[in-house]
């Protein structure tokens, strides 16, 4: 492979390990925020202890989360350094953004969060939870207003090469904003959701469930199951903006090679690039058309019109089907499990193992879907680093040879799964040793309140 291949890869490579965590944290903050107001309006010890289980869980992400994402940071200057020269007047202000103003309040927050327990006030931790919650919506917005501004540039003018600003609000409202971001924000509830409701249902399995185990399966499941369908409505509305703005990308999606009307949609095929065919098509006749369009007569532009400016097929294509595809099951699971759960009055003893063990296999099924979603909306922008303008063979470094690039690839698979199964067996040590994770906190809030009465008596 050559040095744009490799460093394409290697970027890939970071995003994938870095996009599993903010999946979780954006979600998970707020839903510390309803753990934590079910304690105060209860004041059972069962919420409790669930927002104490799932505080840890959510720092053990945000720090694998900023890790890899300083090392995201790294790859600009070193693969892609005609990124910054040409779109820096853009992206630069946007990612500092997304530090000033949401990295710091995470950060900021996080401690009182973490070690706040009998040191501080309810309220005050209530509002600390509150920051670190908004912190991570706001550091998705600025993130996403610079990817979507890539997949659908307005707001600028190019000079000499160089993009500069016109209207900011044009750039972070481009057209394909609103849906990414709300889409985002979906899939990071979903993910979440199934995350909580897995090592729940693994805790019930396993037998060392704590009172707040039913509880917090209940949350997911029901998160789960009321998102799932305005999950597929945004989908939907965001397919239609996708298929305005880039049609080459809608059409790698659905394998369709000729512009025709009553395209089909196609279950299974297998895109052929070099014949520019598919083989073994299982297809629907006019339904790609009809969900398109909303007219089952409707045109759908061919990869043919786009000869050499249309991303890999095959990536794309797969990409959609496996994400539409966990999207559904997903769908079948929460709606099902949360009859079957809701039927056994969320007893433990009373819920159906077979139920269980299917939560318990869906664990990080929201991370399959990301996954393949943001392949598809990635993949699916080729050849173009900023859509339509600038290549993305453009910006790449050209004193970085193949085989350094090669190497820190293989460097990075090797740490990146590494810690991907350090993460995933922490999960599980924790699910399996709860009483362990609510004792720390008891112990930090002991040590709070001992350190309490000491200023009140040195006061005094």
């Amino acid at each position: 492979m050559d040095a744009l291949i490799l460093a394409r890869t290697q970027f890939a490579a970071n995003m994938t390990f870095h996009i599993l965590f903010p999946t979780i944290t954006i979600a998970l903050g707020w839903m510390l925020m309803f753990l934590r107001w079910r304690w105060l309006r209860t004041q059972d010890v069962a919420w409790l202890g669930a927002y104490r289980f799932w505080t840890k869980v959510f720092a053990l992400s945000f720090a694998l989360g900023v890790v890899s994402g300083i090392t995201m940071s790294f790859q600009f200057g070193t693969n892609w350094p005609g990124f910054m020269e040409k779109t820096g007047n853009i992206a630069g202000p946007l990612l500092g953004y997304e530090v000033l103003t949401a990295f710091f309040l995470e950060a900021g927050f996080l401690g009182v969060m973490l070690f706040g327990h009998g040191r501080v006030s309810e309220r005050v931790h209530m509002m600390a939870t509150f920051f670190v919650a908004f912190g991570t919506t706001v550091s998705a917005f600025w993130i996403l207003a610079l990817n979507s501004w890539m997949q659908t540039p307005t707001g600028h003018e190019i000079i000499d090469g160089v993009f500069h600003v016109v209207s900011w609000r044009e750039v972070i409202f481009n057209p394909s904003f609103p849906y990414r971001f709300v889409h985002v924000l979906l899939s990071s509830a979903l993910t979440c959701s199934f995350l909580m409701a897995g090592l729940s249902a693994w805790q019930l399995l396993r037998g060392k469930a704590l009172r707040s185990a039913p509880k917090v399966l209940r949350v997911g499941l029901t998160v789960a199951a009321v998102l799932i369908p305005v999950q597929i409505l945004v989908g939907d509305l965001h397919g239609l903006n996708t298929l305005e703005h880039q049609p080459q990308k809608v059409a790698a999606m659905e394998g369709v090679w000729d512009t025709q009307r009553g395209a089909p949609l196609l279950l299974f095929a297998w895109p052929d690039q070099h014949t520019r065919s598919n083989h073994f098509e299982i297809a629907v006749p006019r339904l790609a058309s009809f969900i398109l369009t909303h007219d089952a007569d409707g045109e759908v532009k061919g990869l043919n019109e786009f000869h050499g400016q249309h991303p890999p097929v095959a990536p794309v294509f797969w990409g959609f089907r496996v994400m539409v595809g966990v999207g559904m099951l997903m769908l079948a699971v929460s709606w099902t499990g949360w009859w079957m759960a809701h039927r056994a009055a969320w007893a433990p003893p009373h819920m159906s193992k077979p139920l269980l063990w299917v939560l318990a296999g869906m664990t990080f099924s929201g991370w399959v879907a990301t996954l393949a979603g943001w392949y598809v909306t990635e993949i699916g922008r080729q050849p173009f680093i900023v859509y339509g303008l600038l290549r993305t063979s453009e910006v790449a470094a050209t004193n970085v040879g193949a085989p350094m690039i090669g190497l820190s690839l293989a460097m990075y698979l090797t740490l990146y799964s590494a810690l991907i199964f350090a993460y995933v067996a922490v999960l599980k040590y924790m699910a399996e040793k709860p009483e362990e994770v609510i004792a720390s906190n008891a112990l930090e809030e002991a040590e709070g309140r001992a350190a309490q009465v000491l200023v009140e008596g040195g006061a005094s």
